[in-house]
C-alpha cells in the first residue's frame, strides 16, 4: 500500500526570507557565484510552495552556513577597534582646541579660569564608554549556549 501523498504547502513571506537569507549566507561564504545567486534569490520570491524554497538550497551545506564565522568576528571586531580609534582622535583634536583657546584668552585677557576641564571631562566619559564595552565585548570568544554582548546591541 502506498503512503498518501501530501499536499504541497504554501511558502509565505517568512519562509522566503529565510531562504533567501540562507542564500545570502552561501554567497557571502562562496558556495554561490553572483549570478547564480541573483537567478535563486528570483526564484526564491517568485516560489509558491516550501517544496520549490527547499529546491533552491538542497545542494548547499546549510550546516556550514554559520552566521559567526572566525573571519567576519575578526572584521568585526577590527570595525569596532577603528571606530573607537576615531572617537579618540576626534576626542584628541577636541582637547587640543580646547587648550589652545585657553591659552589664548589667558594670555591675551588675563581670565585663567581653567574652563576647559568641563569639555574635557564631559567628552572623555564618551570616549570611555565606548571603548570599554568594545574592549570587553571582544576580549574572549563567547561560550557556547551564552549571550554575546556584542550581538545584544
Amino acid at each position: 500500500m502506498t503512503a498518501p501523498i501530501a499536499p504541497p504547502v504554501r511558502a509565505g513571506d517568512r519562509e522566503r526570507r529565510q531562504t533567501a537569507d540562507q542564500l545570502g549566507s552561501a554567497l557571502a561564504q562562496g558556495y554561490l557565484e553572483m549570478a547564480e545567486y541573483e537567478t535563486r534569490l528570483q526564484a526564491a520570491f517568485a516560489a509558491h510552495t516550501t517544496a520549490e524554497l527547499r529546491q533552491l538550497v538542497a545542494d548547499l551545506p546549510l550546516a556550514q552556513l554559520r552566521r559567526n564565522d572566525p573571519r567576519r568576528r575578526g572584521a568585526r571586531r577590527a570595525a569596532a577597534r577603528k571606530a573607537v580609534r576615531m572617537h579618540l582622535a576626534g576626542y584628541l583634536a577636541m582637547v587640543v582646541i580646547v587648550l589652545t583657546v585657553w591659552l589664548a584668552v589667558g594670555l591675551t585677557a588675563g581670565a585663567w579660569y581653567f574652563w576647559p576641564i568641563w569639555p574635557i571631562l564631559g567628552a572623555g566619559i564618551g570616549v570611555v564608554g565606548h571603548a570599554l564595552p568594545t574592549r570587553f565585548a571582544f576580549a574572549c570568544p563567547p561560550r557556547q549556549g551564552s549571550i554575546n554582548p556584542a550581538r545584544i546591541a
